[in-house]
């Protein structure tokens, strides 16, 4: 790293900064802070979720995924294609009937306030440990480029003496990332999240395109030499048709998967939904939703192509570099795209990647912020107080409410300080226990209200399935929604109708 790759890196952040502080006049009340006054064209909010879904987890994970297998990763995002069309059809126009700041209002006015904060402590819960990976994968790229940087290890272990010094600078990296995405996060509110997601998004994807060039640039037959390498590896596989539960990135998998946990996600999620009701209409809304899914679907094909010629270029003609990041004879697939970003990129475009990593990052962990902060105000403040303070004093405690997330992120993040592996699995892994609960509950709450339900009972016996297929068996997590959902509504439904039975019996003489 140069100083001109860290005037780039700074000057990102100094923008998004800017950003948000030119938004902070435009909040009046407590629902332009969280929707923006419903005032945000439909391609924004496309650019928006995208943005959002996409963090340094999918920049780093993905690649670091076809680097050490093929293109089967795909499989989960037809899934995710189709997933969005239903939400489309079912869940979206439901969104559009009342004045809704969350997702789990609807929950609450169908089964009682109790009820709905259980949904959004899952949502909550789910967010903070997710997003505290996502924020740690962020970390280990910026250390990555800090490492070159001449004193940041001594200035790191001065500042975390009892900590070994690449996880000092890791954790110092983590908090400074943390602290920038709070900062506009507090500025603008939801429009500075949107407009910076918008921006991020063309900042990313440019610089995964310029990284694609100058890898297919490093081999010697270009393109054609890349191909018939890849297809000598094996790599290009995209469809595996095998229906063993117990392996990921199946078709059958992906597909099933894929639908469900964009259904659990994109249905039911705060951080989504609220994207939602930030658009002008549910018309909008409906148009985002589903042609993210097209642009998800070829930007993960872009990802995975980086992961193949990463593949061939150090496989075939720098194998040595690998070892750096080889623990234990096993090489860290996460860290493979990072490396070559640092080592590398010519001066200028290496800050450029950098820093399109990290708009990766900010753009989801902002949503998170945002969204959780909205969660804790309208599932939890907003009905204890029972609107009676000040609309200012609501924006107060928006913002406190905005840096304790944060800080609980900050935490899970330094926590998984020392992991290793695919984190992208570890965060779609969590993301699949909570979103079946969830969208069980949506589905449950579908039903005609002349049906008894036992929306407790379910989320009850829903966890107690998913516990069980995730410790006690080695099913995939890529079954963990439909299994969750299915669980939870089968067992709703029954609990309900037998509780009606027995009330019906008790009353008989």
């Amino acid at each position: 790293m140069t100083p001109l790759d860290f005037s780039v890196l700074f000057i990102y952040l100094a923008a998004v900064l800017f950003l948000g502080a030119s938004f902070t006049g435009t909040r009046q009340s407590l629902r332009t802070y969280f929707l923006t006054g419903q005032n945000i064209p439909w391609w924004a909010v496309l650019g928006s979720l995208v943005a959002t879904e996409t963090s340094t987890v999918t920049l780093v994970s993905v690649p670091g995924y076809a680097f050490g297998g093929d293109l089967t990763f795909l499989q989960l995002a037809i899934g995710y294609v189709v997933g969005r069309l239903i939400i489309s059809t079912f869940l979206l126009p439901r969104l559009f009937t009342g004045e809704l700041l969350t997702a789990y209002q609807p929950i609450a006015k169908r089964f009682g306030i109790r009820v709905g904060r259980l949904t959004s402590s899952l949502f909550l819960i789910t967010r903070s440990l997710s997003d505290g990976f996502r924020l740690f994968a962020t970390g280990l790229v910026l250390a990555t480029a800090l490492a070159t940087l001449p004193g940041a290890m001594l200035f790191a272990q001065t500042l975390l003496p009892s900590a070994q010094p690449s996880h000092a600078l890791l954790v110092l990296t983590v908090g400074l990332m943390s602290a920038a995405t709070l900062a506009y996060t507090l500025l603008g509110g939801m429009k500075a999240v949107i407009w910076s997601d918008v921006i991020q998004f063309g900042i990313y994807m440019s610089g995964a395109v310029v990284a694609g060039v100058i890898l297919l640039s490093k081999v010697p037959g270009g393109f054609s030499e890349a191909l018939t390498l890849l297809e000598s590896g094996g790599k290009l596989q995209i469809f595996d048709f095998s229906t063993d539960l117990t392996r990921s990135y199946t078709f059958w998998s992906g597909l099933v998967g894929g639908i469900f946990l964009t259904a659990g996600t994109h249905g039911t999620d705060q951080m989504f939904v609220q994207r939602y009701l930030a658009s002008r209409s549910a018309r909008d809304a409906s148009r985002a939703l589903v042609w993210s899914g097209i642009v998800v679907f070829v930007q993960f094909t872009i990802f995975l192509g980086l992961g193949l010629l990463l593949w061939v270029y150090y496989t075939t003609y720098a194998p040595t570099e690998l070892a750096t990041i080889t623990v234990d004879g096993i090489i860290q697939t996460d860290q493979v795209f990072p490396t070559f970003i640092v080592n590398h990129l010519p001066s200028g475009l290496r800050g450029l990647l950098i820093a399109a990593i990290v708009a990766a990052a900010m753009s989801t962990l902002s949503s998170s912020l945002n969204s959780s902060a909205a969660a804790t105000l309208g599932d939890f403040y907003l009905p204890a107080t029972r609107d009676r303070h000040s609309e200012a004093h609501y924006l107060h405690v928006s913002r406190l409410s905005t840096a304790f997330w944060a800080v609980v992120q900050l935490c899970v993040a330094i926590s998984a300080v020392g992991l290793s592996g695919r984190i992208i699995d570890e965060v779609l892994g969590i993301q699949s226990l909570t979103s079946g609960l969830l969208l069980g509950l949506f589905v449950v709450a579908l039903l005609p209200r002349s049906h008894n339900i036992a929306p407790t009972s379910g989320v009850v016996i829903g966890a107690t399935v998913l516990i069980a297929l995730r410790f006690y068996t080695n099913v995939s997590w890529q079954w963990y929604v439909l299994a969750g959902s299915c669980s939870t509504f089968v067992s709703a439904w029954t609990v309900g109708w037998i509780l009606s039975k027995n009330a019906l019996h008790g009353r008989k003489p």
